[in-house]
């Protein structure tokens, strides 16, 4: 499993640039606008959603600025209507916490069932600001890189346009 220390290991090895900063838990986009970071543009806000029927299970990278209307999300992606999954099932699909969601959580979706749909603004920054798989630090690496992860890793992943 892929836990924080974990993480940073698997940046160190497969030799991806990185800056780490540890923090007080955090556990919402206000709480860390609060660390006074300096970087707050390149944070990005992950939701973990799930569909109607509970059979598909959706990472969302948004930008921390964007808020997300989820009714208006699911009919835009052709999913359907979205809700927040439960805690349970982000421990299931991704061995995460309440607090802790980020893109780096596919590395413990051994099935790649998690789909992840991401902020197409991201691509226009040099890099991008994650959790670590804990709320305890953020991790700033390359968008390109953080993508080059998710795609090697084998989750769906799609670019797309968040309002």
């Amino acid at each position: 499993m892929f836990g924080k220390q974990e993480i940073r290991a698997f940046l160190d090895e497969k030799g991806f640039a990185y800056e780490w900063v540890e923090h007080k838990p955090v556990y919402t986009i206000d709480e860390m606008e609060a660390l006074g970071l300096e970087d707050m543009e390149d944070i990005a806000k992950n939701l973990f959603l799930r569909d109607q029927k509970g059979k598909r299970h959706f990472l969302m990278v948004i930008c921390a600025n964007k808020q997300a209307n989820l009714k208006e999300l699911g009919e835009k992606l052709g999913i359907g209507k979205l809700s927040f999954a439960s805690e349970e099932r982000l421990e299931k699909y991704m061995k995460l916490k309440k607090g802790s969601v980020t893109p780096l959580g596919v590395l413990n979706d051994e099935a790649c069932a998690v789909e992840v749909f991401f902020d197409e603004d991201f691509l226009k920054m040099k890099k991008i600001g994650v959790h670590p798989n804990e709320n305890t630090a953020s991790v700033y690496l390359a968008t390109e890189d953080l993508l080059r992860i998710i795609r090697e890793h084998g989750n769906p992943l799609e670019i797309v346009s968040f309002a």
